[in-house]
């Protein structure tokens, strides 16, 4: 029985300089990457948000705005309206554009007493129960098709004749109809699926219009149909438009989780993140590479093997145990056959097979085969290797000197040993 020699790992400290050098590399990639990031923000234009007042692109409203201040109406753009009361907004229609769904329900129920005329773009549905708008948002409605208006009891629809639908639709809340002095307008599918793009609603202050047919206002489908009279009536029927867009930042925008948690949060978070870094950064200094040495102490060869067996044998991991020995069966078969080492299995077995005049498929079961389910199909495998070795090296003409059997396959152990190995 053939003795290797143990070996074993040991720490060993790196140099200072080394550590240094690494770190150093370390900042000089991160202040690269940084400023690579700001290059890159620089260079890139600002996204436009769908109906942005300012932007010209095709989902912009800047040809609205231009056309209302044309006609006279004033056009204030802002993104808060925490100082806004009824005298300010007195003769002015505010315009809510919450897409992004930060409106603040107190905000927007301040709206509806102070604003006589309030059109609200949203989906959110806190902000329409704040308003009074019982209905809920029922998906988008897609295409470009327009749908006539005439019937509708809003007046700037109904003044428009047609609308496009493109936008948002909406439905009661409830089964039932919707309450006294709510009007659906441009409605579009058929039953159950039929939803409106416009919903007016009377408030404490006025009015609010609901306006889902947001394809009405963009720049690109501004003039198709009468989608220009209809935003000109409802958004500048007064001498000022405040155009509102809440933003998540913004001091009346919803309350988020980072604005609810208590100001010491941020500070304490940082902290914990500078001590994990310098807990790696100290932790990191006491790794080292593995330097392996030569032990004073001799091993047995076949000590790793009967302890693996050991293992497979409390866990009653018998398929794994069997494929240990069809691995080993496989190896030795190559080698009699005269095969290189990374011969593909299929082709030992076709060369087994070949040799033994036996088929591919009763080979391939015995030196492949499948789970192991119990004790007797695991000492029928081991048998059926060593009856498969046998034949190969008769039929390759080598002497059976050393016959085996399943029973003595199997390695001996001693008696301190034998209540451990049993499966």
């Amino acid at each position: 029985m053939s003795a290797a020699p143990a070996a074993t790992g040991v720490v060993r400290s790196p140099g200072r300089a080394g550590r240094v050098g690494f770190w150093v590399v370390i900042v000089l990639v991160g202040l690269l990457l940084a400023g690579l990031t700001a290059a890159v923000q620089s260079t890139t234009a600002r996204t436009r948000e769908p109906l942005d007042p300012g932007s010209t692109t095709a989902s912009g409203a800047r040809a609205l705005v231009r056309v209302l201040e044309q006609r006279g109406t004033r056009v204030d753009v802002v993104d808060r309206v925490d100082g806004l009361d009824r005298a300010a907004l007195d003769g002015a229609t505010v315009l809510v554009d919450d897409s992004a769904g930060a409106l603040d329900a107190g905000v927007a129920r301040r709206l509806g007493r102070s604003a006589e005329h309030v059109v609200l773009l949203s989906t959110d549905r806190a902000a329409l129960d704040a308003l009074g708008l019982d209905v809920v948002a029922a998906g988008p409605v897609l295409g470009d098709g327009t749908v006539p208006t005439s019937g509708c009891a809003v007046p700037a629809v109904a003044a428009a004749g047609r609308l496009t639908v493109t936008g948002q639709g909406y439905r009661p809340s409830t089964d039932g109809p919707v309450g006294r002095g709510t009007d659906l307008c441009v409605t579009t599918g058929s039953g159950d699926d039929r939803v409106a793009g416009i919903v007016r609603t009377a408030t404490p202050g006025g009015d609010v219009t609901l306006v889902g047919t947001t394809g009405a206002l963009r720049n690109d489908t501004i003039t198709t149909a009468g989608n220009a009279a209809f935003a000109l009536e409802l958004l500048g029927s007064g001498d000022r438009l405040v155009w509102y867009t809440p933003t998540r930042t913004s001091a009346d925008a919803a309350p988020t989780i980072g604005s609810l948690a208590p100001r010491w949060v941020p500070g304490a978070l940082l902290l914990l993140g500078l001590v994990a870094v310098a807990a790696g950064v100290w932790r990191g200094r006491r790794l080292g590479p593995l330097v392996v040495e030569r032990m004073p102490v001799v091993v047995r060869a076949a000590e790793t093997t009967e302890g693996r067996a050991r293992l497979y044998a409390r866990t009653r991991d018998r398929t794994h145990a069997l494929d240990t020995l069809r691995l080993a069966a496989l190896r030795r078969i190559g080698q009699r056959l005269g095969l290189p080492r990374d011969t593909h299995v299929d082709e030992v077995v076709r060369s087994a097979a070949r040799v033994t005049g036996r088929p591919d498929a009763a080979v391939g079961a015995v030196l492949v085969g499948g789970p192991t389910t119990d004790d007797r199909a695991l000492v029928d495998g081991a048998a059926a290797l060593d009856e498969l070795e046998r034949a190969v090296r008769t039929a390759t003409g080598a002497p059976d000197a050393h016959p085996t059997t399943p029973h003595s396959a199997t390695p001996r152990t001693s008696h301190r040993n034998r209540r451990g190995a049993r499966p």
